[in-house]
């Protein structure tokens, strides 16, 4: 099992990191430094926390502190990875900006952050109760609510991004029972896997859109703003 696990997580990394610099070096207008910068937020991200969790299947040492810390990261890095999905939204579909909507999501996140940041959360300890996995995680599903919502408004638009809503519904159902129970019940961390698959496709829709091309009319007149 650790063998099979470690190489998913290891072969999640590379694909996320060698798609966000592939991304960031096929487009450098905005709609492609959002998607390339994105996409390395969540690898790098992750990697706090699966780079430990891997060596701790073959290294006779410690890593608890280092998988709490790690979850810590994870956990504001993916906060800001839904920041700037919201932002591709307005960029990709020409969005008006909206002084609420925009305050909302920027309050969801920084709130989701600010809890994620107290200390009753015991990452060092790399231990967490079912109330602290609990309210950090409120603002973050609503946050990612407000995301699907605006990605399944839009699904016929751009034809990349048309699953986009799917898959972080899908990876919101995975992660909840990990993040909430997974203190209690450890088989639950199991579901981290499909959430993973989950992620791997989102960044997919990325790389497909940078080969295509593709604006919500077709083709892309022109690859500049």
């Amino acid at each position: 099992m650790r063998y099979g696990e470690s190489a998913f997580d290891i072969l999640y990394l590379w694909i996320a990191i060698v798609s966000g610099i592939y991304i960031l070096k096929k487009r450098t207008d905005t709609k492609g430094r959002l998607m390339g910068s994105s996409v390395l937020i969540l690898g790098i991200g992750d990697a706090f926390h699966l780079v430990p969790r891997v060596l701790n299947y073959f290294v006779e040492a410690d890593f608890n502190s280092w998988l709490g810390m790690g979850k810590c990261i994870t956990s504001i890095t993916m906060t800001i990875f839904y920041v700037c999905l919201y932002m591709l939204y307005l960029k990709l579909y020409h969005v008006d900006r909206n002084a609420r909507r925009d305050c909302l999501i920027y309050i969801l996140a920084t709130v989701r952050v600010m809890v994620c940041l107290l200390p009753q959360n015991r990452w060092l300890e790399n231990e967490s109760s079912v109330l602290w996995g609990t309210l950090r995680n409120i603002p973050f599903v609503m946050l990612g609510a407000l995301i699907v919502m605006f990605y399944f408004q839009k699904r016929k638009e751009i034809r990349a991004f048309r699953d986009v809503w799917l898959y972080v519904t899908l990876s919101f159902l995975f992660y909840i029972p990990v993040a909430v129970g997974a203190g209690i019940l450890p088989i639950l961390g199991m579901l981290m896997l499909p959430k993973t698959i989950c992620y791997i496709l989102l960044i997919g829709a990325f790389v497909r859109y940078i080969k295509d091309g593709e604006t919500s009319n077709g083709k892309e007149a022109s690859r500049k703003e």
